[in-house]
């Protein structure tokens, strides 16, 4: 219960069914997040991005405000986590994102006796304006982020316009949240969506470039299983395992 306050910045709820006691409070929050495997800033952005992609309202409204009034996510890196989900979860399910991100952030500044603050400018972006610097731009991000040695081809609207031009010209390369965090939402958008590829692809990539360490990576899986489910958890267990295979293969070759 004193886990349950500390992370959701409110007292437990008074609710002795055995979900409650026993699942929520026993397991998720006297277990999973008091495990030392990743920080409690990690667990907010895989948190968030099973609750809004579940269309869970309560939970979602829950975990947003208590990201933000406890500091362990600032509003911009906030809004930045809701533009990195739109892309991998969905374009729909982000708008609800949103909606309760500027909803609970007004809650907070309300609380705190603050004005709403000013956002920051969108424009000038800080990637390539040109269009073919951007789209060489999307092929270099591609290969570093991926950990591969080739990018798609630019031969349609899905490969040229969407990946090369936007998720890796300009999305993977805004400053408002890390590679790290980044990579935290992106495989807990994969693994929910049974996207085969994408869940090797990302979770091979994230240990690859040493954003996220094979244990961390292994917590992720238990803490995405708490918020999503055990069976989708499994899949991504087994991707995981089979990453660190591929990666161990790979140094034994060198």
């Amino acid at each position: 219960m004193r886990r349950y306050a500390e992370v959701m910045t409110v007292p437990a709820p008074d609710d002795d069914s055995p979900t409650a006691s026993d699942g929520l409070i026993d397991f998720v929050f006297a277990e999973v997040w008091s495990r030392p495997g990743l920080s409690r800033r990690d667990r907010r952005f895989v948190t968030l991005a099973c609750v809004a992609a579940a269309d869970a309202d309560g939970p979602l409204v829950e975990h947003v405000y208590a990201a933000l009034a406890s500091g362990d996510v600032g509003i911009d890196e906030m809004r930045e986590a809701v533009l990195h989900f739109a892309v991998y979860a969905g374009w729909p399910k982000a708008s609800r994102f949103n909606i309760v991100v500027g909803a609970q952030w007004a809650r907070v500044l309300a609380e705190r006796g603050l004005a709403a603050d000013e956002p920051n400018p969108l424009l000038p972006l800080t990637t390539a304006s040109d269009p073919e610097a951007r789209l060489r731009g999307g092929e270099e991000s591609f290969r570093d982020i991926n950990c591969l040695p080739f990018a798609p081809t630019r031969d349609d609207p899905y490969s040229g316009a969407g990946i090369l031009n936007f998720v890796f010209g300009e999305v993977w390369l805004r400053p408002g949240l890390g590679h790290r965090e980044r990579r935290l939402i992106t495989v807990a958008c994969v693994a929910f969506q049974d996207a085969e590829l994408p869940i090797q692809s990302h979770v091979y990539a994230a240990l690859k470039s040493g954003d996220v360490s094979p244990t961390e990576m292994d917590e992720l899986a238990l803490h995405f299983a708490a918020y999503y489910g055990w069976p989708k958890a499994s899949r991504l267990n087994d991707a995981i395992a089979e990453q660190k295979r591929r990666i161990a293969g790979e140094t034994a070759q060198r």
